[in-house]
Order: structure tokens, then C-alpha cells, then sequence
């Protein structure tokens, strides 16, 4: 029974990583400067990753040298820092403020279930329209500025465009931690905390000393989530600013550069996609590891528990 399962892994996540991790070895087709011919692609050797890794560019003559300042591949470095400052950044918010909303969520009082509605609204909403949403509020001539009675260029200035992205995306996706932390604190039983009241403990050793350990499995796990989303962004910034902002690659994504560089070259833009896949890949694995984000070990120990 569990054949077609990994079948049907092997054909929608298999195929295309081993697809992409050939044809990253592989030269991109185009026109022969010597003879003027379109030719075929050949084997590349590790040419497509230097471009990226080392910035190296090919010449007219079939050479090697620095990519020009500004072209795309002299970017992939800068792609790299945007891409984990707005996932530390905006992670690390959507973390605190969503861990605040679960426990308020968690409360019972009345009109719980509406703020709880309203709460997973900006959630529902698509990320393109939430994108767009925040365009006209960042417009120069939008509320934000009106409100504030500024003159910022929020998508167009470096460190305001960063802002501004963040902004968005964490408005966008605190209610999916909130959502997955309010699942690990409805875990966590009221009897612990009745004990807790009349041990004399206070609200913040309530919290941090029952709270937080308890929830401590759903809140890596959510965190993870977030991460690996985060690592992966695109449609935010590219609708937001257009991956530009400042000196032109401000908010540029490793994602934004992936979709660039197919118009391109697809072969290198495979090279590109199969470093994303493995940064990814490797911070996942540093989660799983090395932090408790498992799933499945973290549940085969609480089953074993409670057996006990």
C-alpha cells in the first residue's frame, strides 16, 4: 500500500529535482559567436554554479571573467542576504506576535470565536492581493504617508522597501503561527496551570516555565514552516517592488532571481535553483536535527509517555 505513495513522490518531487540537477551540468542553447549558428547546449561542468557561487560570466571568446556590476549574475549574493533578512526578520515577528495571539485566542471569553475569525483573515486573503493591498498603502500617495505626513518612497527607497516587506508579509502570515500554536497550547492540560496558581506562581513563571516547554514541539515546527516559506519567497516582493528598491536588487529574492535568469538561460537558472533547493534543504535539516522540529519523534515520545 505504500508503493504508490512513493511512486507518486518520486514523479512530482523526484523527477524535477534530478531533471533540474542534470540540466545544471549542461551549457544554455544559443548563438555560436565564431560561426553566428544557433547551437545546442553541451556539457558545462561546474560553469553553471561558478556563475552564481564565484561570479564568473562567459565571454565572447568562451573565457571567463567577472560578471559586470549590476548584471544578474553579480546579484546572487545580495539575493542571498535579502533572502535571509526577511526570513530572520520577519520570521522572528511572527513568532512573538504570534504566540501573543494564540494565547489571547486561547482564552475563553465572549466573542472569542469572532476574534478568532478575524484574527485568520489576513491569512485567507491570496498573497498577490495582499501584495497589491499594501502597494496603494505604501503608494507615495497613499494612507501610510498621509497618516503619518511623510514623503517616503516605501517601494522604492533600500532600506524602506526592506520595511515595507516585512511589514506586509507579517501581517499576511502571523495568523498561520498563531494557528499552529493555538493547536500546541490546547494541548497543554488546565490542571498544570490550576496546580501552578496555587503553588503561588506568577503569570510570567506560568509562562515561561509551563507555557513555552510545553508548547515548545508546535512552536519549533511552526517556526520551521515559516522558514522554509520564507527561504522560498517571491510573489510578496516581486508584486510589492518589483524585487528592486534602492540600487535596483534591495529586495531581491533568491526566487526573483530564479524566475530572471529562465528568461535567460535555463539551464543556469537550474544551477540557481538547485543551490536554492540545498540552502533549504540544509536549514531544514539544521531544524529537524539539531532544534526538535520532528514531527514524528516528538509524537512517538509523547504516545510512549503515555503509555508509561
Amino acid at each position: 500500500m505504500i508503493i504508490p505513495t512513493f511512486f507518486l513522490l518520486a514523479v512530482v518531487i523526484g523527477y524535477p529535482v534530478v531533471s533540474a540537477v542534470i540540466q545544471s551540468f549542461e551549457k544554455d542553447q544559443g548563438l555560436d559567436p565564431a560561426t553566428g549558428l544557433f547551437v545546442a547546449g553541451g556539457f558545462a561542468g561546474s560553469s553553471n554554479y561558478a556563475h552564481w557561487l564565484l561570479q564568473q560570466c562567459t565571454t565572447s571568446g568562451g573565457g571567463t571573467t567577472a560578471c559586470p556590476p549590476g548584471s544578474i549574475g553579480a546579484v546572487f549574493w545580495q539575493a542571498m542576504g535579502n533572502t535571509f533578512f526577511f526570513t530572520v526578520v520577519t520570521v522572528a515577528l511572527e513568532t512573538v506576535i504570534g504566540v501573543w495571539m494564540a494565547i489571547i485566542m486561547n482564552r475563553n471569553f465572549k466573542g472569542r470565536a469572532l476574534v478568532r475569525a478575524a484574527i485568520l483573515v489576513p491569512w485567507a486573503i491570496p498573497t498577490a492581493v495582499t501584495a497589491k493591498l499594501w502597494y496603494f498603502i505604501f503608494d507615495f500617495n497613499g494612507i501610510l504617508n498621509n497618516i503619518l505626513h511623510t514623503n517616503i518612497l516605501w517601494t522604492s527607497d533600500e532600506w524602506a522597501a526592506k520595511f515595507a516587506i516585512v511589514m506586509a508579509d507579517t501581517w499576511k502570515t502571523t495568523p498561520f503561527m498563531a494557528l499552529l500554536i493555538l493547536a500546541g497550547l490546547q494541548l497543554i492540560p488546565e490542571e498544570v496551570y490550576e496546580a501552578s496558581k496555587m503553588d503561588g506562581a506568577s503569570t510570567f513563571q506560568r509562562f515561561t516555565q509551563i507555557t513555552l516547554p510545553l508548547v515548545r514541539p508546535a512552536l519549533m515546527v511552526a517556526i520551521l514552516f515559516r522558514v522554509l516559506d520564507a527561504l522560498r519567497m517571491y510573489d510578496l516582493p516581486a508584486i510589492l517592488t518589483g524585487g528592486g528598491g534602492g540600487s535596483g536588487n534591495a529586495t531581491t529574492t533568491l526566487s526573483i532571481l530564479v524566475v530572471d535568469q529562465i528568461r535567460q538561460g535555463f539551464n543556469s537558472a537550474s544551477a540557481l535553483s538547485t543551490i536554492t533547493f540545498l540552502v533549504v534543504f540544509l536549514v531544514a535539516f539544521i531544524f529537524v536535527r539539531f532544534l526538535g522540529a520532528n514531527v514524528v519523534q516528538t509524537q512517538a515520545a509523547q504516545q510512549k509517555g503515555e503509555l508509561k
